[in-house]
């Protein structure tokens, strides 16, 4: 099975609008937070989300499995064998969607074999989409205005940027900015977001690099994953290898969302056992 032969990307980005519109609905209202056994809240917009999500990828491509974040069966051993997988967060941000600060996104990526094939990263409060197919490019849409194609910015030693994340930083990104400010000499200009939007960042070129070093799903990075390849940028373990999808262990290794790739951002990453995430 070739992935984009049977998946129509505008119509998972429409189904994305559509997830985006059900957690707007919420929002605005008073719902439940449920604590997860991690410790992670979830809320009445994720599951409506999951549910819709779901429901309709079942429809659109029964043949390929959807693991979603608010799955149930994530356990089940059945999913390794599936060369093609949809990779779902139905509401990225949950913490971001609680304290109100609209920088929450509904996350949907195709992965085949490990890779990520299509993927859209959907903010429902700032009207904003980003969606990419492998070979299409990437892309960025507004509201009602005509897509736009994004596309990663060369580093500018005279501006170093780099992007942090809003509810999850910590020592061993400290220690990344340290790094990257005396390579640079000077202190990066430093953008805080939530969710997905932090890698889409790096792919319009609003943004250098971004450390997540720190514990994270696959269902957090396949779509924007695929965004920032497509827009000529890179999703790197801090070994410099690529990340993988649909493995057993469904958790990512620390990664590093980099723009400009002659530049050797791996070395800015510290040692894992001498710092905290």
């Amino acid at each position: 099975m070739t992935a984009l032969g049977s998946v129509p990307i505008e119509s998972v980005v429409t189904l994305a609008r559509s997830a985006g519109d059900v957690i707007l609905e919420v929002y605005e209202k008073e719902y439940d937070i449920i604590e997860k056994a991690d410790g992670s809240p979830v809320t009445t917009a994720d599951h409506r989300a999951h549910d819709l999500i779901v429901e309709e990828l079942s429809a659109l491509t029964p043949d390929i499995r959807v693991v979603s974040e608010e799955s149930d069966d994530l356990d089940d051993p059945a999913r390794l064998s599936d060369d093609v997988v949809w990779l779902v967060d139905p509401l990225d941000g949950t913490k971001e969607f609680i304290s109100r600060n609209g920088e929450f996104t509904v996350n949907i990526g195709l992965a085949e074999r490990g890779k990520p094939m299509l993927g859209v990263v959907y903010s429902p409060y700032l009207k904003t989409c980003y969606f990419a197919a492998h070979g299409q490019g990437a892309w960025r849409q507004v509201g009602d205005q005509a897509p736009e194609k994004i596309q990663i910015a060369p580093y500018d030693a005279n501006r170093p940027r780099m992007v942090a994340s809003r509810s999850h930083a910590g020592e061993a990104v400290d220690a990344f900015r340290d790094a990257f400010a005396m390579s640079s000499g000077r202190d990066p200009e430093i953008v805080s977001m939530g969710s997905a939007l932090k890698v889409c960042l790096v792919a319009q070129g609003d943004a250098d690099v971004y450390p997540r070093l720190a514990p994270t799903s696959e269902w957090d990075t396949c779509a924007s994953h695929c965004v920032l390849n497509e827009a000529g940028g890179q999703l790197v373990d801090c070994d410099g290898a690529t990340l993988r999808y649909n493995k057993e262990d469904i958790l990512n290794p620390w990664f590093v969302a980099i723009a400009d790739s002659s530049v050797d951002w791996l070395a800015f990453c510290p040692n894992p056992e001498t710092v905290t995430s």
